[in-house]
């Protein structure tokens, strides 16, 4: 259980409601081993405060509980973005930045220059660097702290089965291939 002023929220009922609703996300996005998938948090909003107010490494990590396990199940890389303090920087595997041949920068995320989340993820991720921009398949944002300059073009919003983690308000996006061509061109309907 956690302690927030005279509130409290029970840790497990936030890792599982977050397992829940990436698992939901995955089966939406239909993503493949080696996919990215990008997740923005702002801890503070689970309890219902604004950005930055009250950063929380027990939140933090009841989240993540909910998430990597279940992306490193499917092979899928985690891409955790930093706070507006640090750009928007994301802290990925380096075997993620290495394949995509993305340069990285030199930064450790803080609680409050970076975010809880990217914080936790810079400690438990194997061997992560921070990177300046992804273009990932799909991901979560947990609070509105839009995670949009992350995901490739063209992203198709979500439909959730749960959309709130404490008083956090969850949205999440797919990415497909842009239709191009014009009125003469065919598409392959098998791809989503």
């Amino acid at each position: 259980m956690l302690f927030y002023g005279d509130d409290f929220v029970m840790y497990e009922e936030i890792t599982e409601k977050t397992r829940s609703i990436v698992v939901d996300i995955l089966e939406k996005s239909a993503l493949k081993k080696g996919d990215i998938f990008i997740v923005g948090c702002s801890t503070s909003t689970v309890f219902g405060d604004a950005y930055g107010s009250c950063s929380s490494m027990d939140i933090a990590k009841a989240l993540f509980e909910g998430i990597y396990p279940e992306l490193l199940k499917r092979e899928i890389y985690l891409a955790a973005q930093c706070c507006e303090h640090l750009n928007r920087a994301v802290i990925i595997p380096q075997e993620a930045a290495e394949k995509l041949r993305l340069d990285t920068v030199n930064v450790v995320p803080q609680p409050k220059a970076g975010g809880s989340f990217a914080t936790l993820a810079y400690e438990k991720i194997d061997c992560p660097v921070a990177v300046e921009h992804i273009r990932a398949n799909a991901g979560m944002d947990i609070g509105g702290v839009l995670i949009g300059m992350h995901l490739k073009e063209v992203a198709v919003p979500l439909n959730l089965e749960n959309n709130m983690i404490g008083k956090a308000h969850i949205t999440a996006a797919r990415t497909r291939p842009k239709f191009i061509g014009g009125e003469r061109a065919h598409y392959n309907d098998d791809i989503k």
